[in-house]
């Protein structure tokens, strides 16, 4: 790998990836409203992920740092049972799918990584986790799209699936010509015994989506 000039920056972020299949099935899910409002500015199916902690814009070297705290707490730590259930959306701009499954899990993994990056003494915003997956976000000029689309995912409760690895993710470094793509700078496995039974996926009718964490 060719070795970056310090003052290279880009943005990372730490999180889960719902696994091909469980991103499928939301897709498929997804189809009508893709087809009703093209103009949202759809996030790509592989960049689908559940932000545990975002750094924001970071020089490289300090991104990179990361990964040996990152392995070692990955290694530590057990598997998640999740899944993708509803929809909604953030102020009628942002459009997610609901997260549900071990949400206790999913809380105590976000704050063992937050933890890591405080410990390294790695400024970031420590916003509240509210879990989700983000879909689209809407234009300048559209203020109804959103909430249409989210329409369409009611009822949706997608397949149990298990977080099997921990991922830093990175943007193109600042300068770099053409959109700004996102990718796994590494990736570990959650390797750890898990400590208890999963609790069960609750249906759509009982959801609690982010807004209410």
């Amino acid at each position: 790998m060719t070795e970056l000039p310090q003052t290279s920056t880009q943005h990372a972020f730490i999180a889960l990836a719902p696994p091909d299949d469980a991103k499928n099935e939301l897709a498929h899910a997804l189809s009508p409203a893709y087809a009703a409002h093209p103009d949202l500015r759809w996030n790509r199916i592989e960049d689908w992920h559940i932000t545990l902690a975002f750094l924001g814009e970071l020089p490289v070297q300090t991104v990179h740092r990361l990964r040996a705290p990152l392995a070692d707490l990955a290694a530590a730590r057990p598997p998640l049972q999740l899944a993708l259930v509803g929809g909604g959306h953030f102020d009628e701009r942002v459009l997610w799918s609901g997260i549900e499954g071990d949400l206790e899990g999913l809380h105590e993994l976000a704050e063992a990584v937050r933890a890591r990056v405080r410990d390294h003494d790695i400024a970031f915003a420590e916003r509240p986790l509210r879990p989700h997956l983000t879909l689209a976000r809407a234009r300048r000029y559209d203020n109804a799209s959103v909430t249409a689309a989210a329409a369409c995912l009611d009822g949706f409760t997608g397949m149990l699936w298990r977080t099997d690895r921990l991922h830093l993710v990175g943007s193109t470094v600042r300068g770099h010509s053409g959109p700004r793509r996102y990718q796994d700078i590494d990736a570990w496995s959650l390797v750890a015994d898990r400590r208890a039974a999963t609790p069960p996926v609750k249906g759509s009718g009982d959801r609690t989506g982010p807004t209410s964490r």
